[in-house]
């Protein structure tokens, strides 16, 4: 287990906030990002959406507040059933990145536009193996499409924003199709709604939600949809 996530742990544990993080040094900055020049065609029911973009508990808490987005599960994906667990994952050569798994309404919200909230705010595409504190391949920026469909969207979009030079270094955000996804333990979920006052949300993971609220105020919701709240 690393030096950040047995912190993150402790964080857990106590619930006081008692995690010490190392600055995010030349983290680039949230913006609002252009729309995608090719946006997808969706119809039918809820679809799902599952991205990466450093800890799941600042992405899960993003998209928990995102309209149209009826359910957000934090899990990990790109590695093996077997192997889909906290502390495995935590050694860094499992394949699994910690990741989000979006159930959304594509008549209130499209996969582009999640894409564009997800590049603007729950993270920074640009590092390579790492998100502010956490270092490893398993806190990599990626998009775990469900479909081709869903891929060539992502890989378009990721092509759109490199073109545009909006950003000091290559986007670094891969695209990972085929992986499955295996929800995380139960004391991850929520963790964000529940913790609010831990250190490392509030260092780390509040600003997220903050940029959401500031940067996208048409698509943030008052309240989060939380996975403890589901019924069955």
């Amino acid at each position: 287990m690393t030096p950040q996530r047995s912190l993150r742990l402790l964080t857990f544990v106590t619930a006081l906030g008692l995690a010490v993080c190392r600055p995010a040094g030349a983290d680039e900055a949230a913006r609002r990002l252009p729309e995608a020049a090719q946006p997808s065609a969706e119809s039918g029911g809820l679809k799902t959406a599952t991205i990466a973009g450093g800890c799941f508990w600042g992405v899960q808490g993003v998209f928990q507040h995102v309209r149209g987005v009826t359910r957000a599960v934090s899990g990990y994906a790109g590695g093996t059933r077997e192997t889909a667990n906290y502390r495995s994952v935590g050694g860094g050569d499992t394949g699994h990145a910690e990741a989000v798994r979006i159930t959304y309404d594509p008549a209130v919200i499209r996969y582009d536009e999640i894409l564009r909230i997800f590049f603007s705010v729950a993270t920074d595409p640009t590092q390579v193996n790492r998100q502010g504190p956490d270092d490893g391949t398993q806190y990599r920026s990626a998009i775990f499409p469900a479909d081709g469909a869903q891929a060539k969207v992502a890989k378009a979009y990721i092509a759109q924003l490199d073109a545009a030079k909006l950003y000091a270094r290559p986007i670094a955000t891969t695209v990972e199709p085929g992986a499955a996804f295996y929800p995380a333990e139960a004391y991850h979920q929520d963790y964000m709604a529940l913790h609010p006052n831990a250190s490392y949300i509030v260092a780390n993971d509040a600003p997220k939600l903050e940029d959401l609220k500031r940067l996208f105020p048409e698509r943030a919701a008052p309240k989060p949809v939380l996975v403890g709240d589901a019924k069955g």
